[in-house]
């Protein structure tokens, strides 16, 4: 009787865990990708005014 138990015990034991394997799948969306890019870019630009003043320094050394 043993004999034929733990053979038994063994191949439900298996089947057990392969049903319980997970199952992984890849597929493509059906729809399309949307990217929103609603982005407020705010700067300010200094170069003119910072090469101004550096030709009003250079050009009254007495200044300071």
């Amino acid at each position: 009787m043993t004999n034929l138990l733990v053979p038994c015990l063994l191949g439900i034991l298996s089947l057990f865990l392969f049903a319980c394997t997970p199952k992984v799948e890849v597929a493509a969306p059906s729809e399309p990708i949307t990217i929103n890019l609603n982005v407020k870019i705010q700067h300010e630009i200094l170069v003119k005014v910072d090469k101004e003043l550096d030709n009003l320094f250079d050009e009254e050394k007495g200044l300071f």
